[in-house]
């Protein structure tokens, strides 16, 4: 072990090392106990996980001294935190690091055990804060209950000292941990503790160990001795993932103002449950269980900037781990989006797994994802042929990940691009040929339409008034007018302006043949060496969607 000028920081370092090798020596018996608040068998592995990160950064950080390695570990639990349990780690992590920051350091022995038990409610109170319906019998009570033993210490009158302090936190952890089946149904059901708390109280006892040398009381050990339960998997608790629980795990990292966190918090509140909000100054990682994944998605964007999204779906994750994840049927599937049913046929035909969606009207995580089961391929490429879609469909090609399957998006940003790259799939060829010459025929596609503007307005062709004509062309207003079919002309002739070979054009609901014609006509008139196709789309408030290849 290397010694520091702080000797708390060699402490620190030391229970570090010894607290990640707990954590990987449990593992497996934490993720036995997970049946809380669903049993999806990974919470010893995210807080592993989320140790792991935080570890990571204090090493990266070269620290010398506590503070900033406890702050250097606050930020990198907050970046690395997986799962409910690893989140809410995350935040006690950070909290007691803040405390101890704004400490005297310098302090004798008594008032360093006293700034340590202050750390401790410090975490406490912050990881009650951070779950919007907190639950007794889970890591927020062991965390509570090992405050209290440690403030106990202080207040006694008998010297105090820093271990006398972590040796009582941890026996009142686990002490907690041994009650919890008595104040949560679900645990006393299975006849396991809460996979969080045993987590904590495996901290807890390293923090111990680290300063005695001594290894605390195991679980095993207590449940001979107290009758503590015993880990093992439960039967019949995934009856909890069926229509009574959301569907979905999303977590992600939001660029945020502090500001905005209520207003995030008020969004996804009614969403789902196990809602978890972490984080300050500026950053946050976002835990919550839904059904609707897109809601849950558009909330953060609502406020602030989200990234490094991850979705997992439960019930998929439990058969994985059973092992009874269906044999995928083909090598290769498609996903696309449409925007009206003459286009939902055209990619059906062209071999596609079609999902219904058109603006106002956006599919969500969940329906990307559900189609992606639905194309039961190894691999899938996924075109959402819809910019504010794009986002969406990276969310979903994730959890497609996270279930096994290879996936890609191809960034489709209209229906015409959508159609320009199904057209040149080949399943014959490698994955990632196949997704290049997607990919090339997509951005070779020159896409625009016409549409009516429903308001007044300042668009980048100039001001346009409530039905006006409107052309759009690469997804910029470019042309206004008085009507569509001059419109519809001028968008056409400056696509062509920089060559072309074909011009497809996509009727939408309100079909008319005389617009459809007259865009025909000037083609075969001015550019007769260019072809043109045309589709009946059945899209809505666009008449005419137009590409040039």
């Amino acid at each position: 072990m290397v010694q520091y000028e702080d000797p708390r920081l060699t402490w620190f370092r030391k229970w570090c090392d010894e607290a990640l090798r707990a954590l990987g020596e449990h593992r497996e018996e934490i993720d036995a106990l997970n049946v809380y608040p669903v049993p999806d068998g990974d919470t010893g592995t995210n807080l592993y996980l989320t140790f792991e990160a935080a570890v990571a950064a204090v090493e990266k950080s070269g620290a010398q001294t506590l503070g900033p390695a406890m702050r250097a570990m606050g930020r990198g639990a907050l970046l690395g935190a997986v799962g409910n349990s690893g989140v809410i780690l995350s935040q006690l992590l950070r909290a007691a690091g803040i405390a101890l920051v704004a400490a005297d350091l310098s302090a004798d022995e008594a008032g360093a055990a006293g700034i340590v038990a202050g750390s401790l409610r410090q975490a406490a109170e912050a990881g009650y804060a951070a779950v919007a319906e907190p639950v007794e019998g889970t890591i927020l009570t062991v965390a509570r209950a090992a405050a209290d033993g440690a403030e106990e210490v202080v207040r006694a009158r008998l010297p105090v000292t820093l271990v006398g302090v972590v040796r009582a936190a941890a026996a009142c952890a686990r002490e907690a941990l041994e009650h919890a089946p008595d104040q949560l149904d679900v645990l006393a059901r299975a006849g396991v503790v809460d996979a969080g708390g045993r987590g904590l109280c495996v901290l807890l006892d390293a923090a111990e160990t680290a300063l005695t040398g001594q290894r605390p009381p195991t679980l095993g050990d207590s449940g001979r001795r107290r009758g503590l339960p015993m880990p093992r998997m439960p039967s019949g608790v995934e009856d909890d993932l069926s229509p009574d629980g959301p569907s979905y795990e999303v977590m992600y990292l939001l660029d945020a103002d502090d500001e905005a966190i209520p207003g995030l918090r008020a969004a996804l509140a009614p969403l789902g449950d196990s809602l978890v909000v972490v984080g300050g100054e500026g950053l946050w990682n976002v835990h919550v269980h839904v059904d609707d994944v897109g809601a849950a998605i558009e909330a953060a964007i609502a406020a602030g900037h989200p990234h490094r999204v991850h979705v997992t779906h439960f019930a998929e994750q439990l058969a994985r781990a059973a092992g009874t994840r269906r044999a995928p049927s083909r090598v290769r599937g498609v996903v696309t989006v449409a925007a009206g049913p003459g286009l939902q046929q055209l990619f059906a035909e062209a071999g596609g797994t079609v999902v219904s969606g058109r603006p106002g009207r956006r599919c969500s995580t969940g329906d990307l994802l559900a189609a992606i089961r639905r194309a039961n391929a190894a691999e899938v490429i996924i075109m959402p042929n819809d910019a504010d879609s794009i986002a969406v469909a990276e969310v979903a090609a994730q959890g497609a990940r996270d279930e096994g399957i290879r996936a890609t998006v191809i960034p489709t940003r209209t229906q015409v691009q959508g159609l320009a790259a199904i057209a040149v799939h080949d399943s014959g060829r490698s994955f990632d040929d196949d997704v290049v010459h997607m990919t090339s025929a997509a951005g070779h596609t020159r896409h625009g339409g016409v549409t009516v503007a429903a308001r007044d307005a300042y668009t980048m062709a100039g001001p346009c008034k409530a039905g006006d004509a409107l052309g759009i062309i690469d997804g910029d207003f470019a042309v206004v007018g008085a009507k569509l079919d001059d419109v519809a002309v001028e968008v056409v002739e400056r696509m062509l302006g920089g060559g072309g070979e074909m011009v497809t054009i996509v009727t939408g609901e309100d079909n008319r043949p005389e617009l459809v014609e007259s865009v025909t006509a000037h083609v075969r008139k001015m550019h007769p060496e260019v072809d043109t196709v045309v589709y009946d789309g059945g899209q809505a408030r666009y008449p005419l969607l137009i590409a040039v290849e």
